[in-house]
């Protein structure tokens, strides 16, 4: 089996969808992400944008809080991926969710993943946070 051809118009529509759908939840982010992939696997960075957000974001049945309330549980659960965590933090406000509904998720994940990577993602949110001058966060 070969791989997709990056360049063909299908691709491209792909990429062109998921790039739509990256500027309206990402707030900025992406290109350096992108431009960061371009001499070592360009072909990823295709794939993250056509693939990712042109076909699986841009999907109907849940809105973009939602989706970013599963991608923070799931980034929770891996571990290991708190670079990415920081990445849908950061869209998480984007999209309007709160700082306290994003604590909440990574509270949820510790029973299911565990105390250790809940405390990792609130840690990468704890930064997100302090950025954006979002610091403290009032618990309900």
């Amino acid at each position: 089996m070969t791989a997709p051809d990056i360049n063909s118009p299908e691709e491209q529509v792909r990429y062109q969808r998921g790039l739509e759908v990256l500027n309206e939840v990402d707030g900025g982010s992406a290109p350096a992400v992108m431009e960061n992939l371009a001499d070592i696997a360009p072909a990823m960075a295709h794939h993250i944008v056509a693939f990712g957000f042109g076909d699986i974001y841009s999907r109907p049945g849940l809105d973009p809080k939602q989706r970013q309330l599963v991608t923070l549980g799931i980034l929770t659960a891996l571990g290991g991926c708190e670079a990415q965590l920081e990445v849908h933090v950061r869209t998480s406000l984007n999209v309007g969710l709160t700082p306290t509904e994003i604590v909440e998720a990574f509270t949820h994940a510790a029973g299911y993943a565990g105390f250790p990577r809940a405390l990792n993602a609130i840690g990468v949110a704890k930064r997100v946070f302090a950025e954006r001058d979002l610091l403290p966060v009032r618990e309900n």
